[in-house]
């Protein structure tokens, strides 16, 4: 049975099956669009461990601020992605391994979370999604409620598959 927190239109984690004893079906979704089309196995200790470390940068308030004030979202990221210095490095966002290598994403806080990203893989599933920037705007401290509501099941269901020794 699958079990979702958070809202799909903005963004929400769907866990799924236990494929093994460390690996469990993830699907993220953000600004409508499911992230993990390519990969959505991911590998329980490692994907609790750099959840958690999201929730906490985004609890912390430890995301930059908007790097290009008066401008569009879609703007902010292709200016982001067009920089090949530090600079866009700052605002690198969910780096979530494989389930979410197949796309360019960046975060700042205005009053929200706002989540830019944009599918770059030409084997996406759905072409008339490639290059178009999507945006999610989510009010931190919802963001943080979702992935460690999300995290705390994962915890919760390994450690029942596979006790520690």
């Amino acid at each position: 049975m699958t079990r979702c927190f958070g809202d799909r239109a903005t963004f929400a984690v769907e866990i799924g099956k236990i494929e093994s004893h460390a690996l469990r079906v993830v699907d993220l979704w953000l600004a409508g669009k499911r992230l993990t089309v390519d990969d959505n196995s991911a590998f329980v200790p490692f994907f609790l461990r750099i959840m958690r470390s999201t929730a906490a940068e985004v609890r912390r308030r430890d995301v930059k601020p908007c790097p290009f004030t008066g401008r569009a979202p879609e703007q902010i990221f292709r200016l982001l992605h067009a920089d090949d210095t530090e600079f866009r490095e700052q605002f690198r966002f969910m780096q979530w391994g494989e389930t979410v290598d197949n796309l360019s994403k960046y975060a700042y806080l205005d009053d929200d979370l706002v989540i830019v990203f944009q599918f770059w893989r030409a084997t996406h599933p759905f072409p008339k999604d490639l290059g178009k920037v999507f945006v999610a705007k989510i009010p931190p401290d919802e963001f943080v409620a979702t992935v460690e509501e999300a995290a705390d099941l994962l915890d919760a269901e390994f450690v029942a598959v596979d006790p520690p020794r």
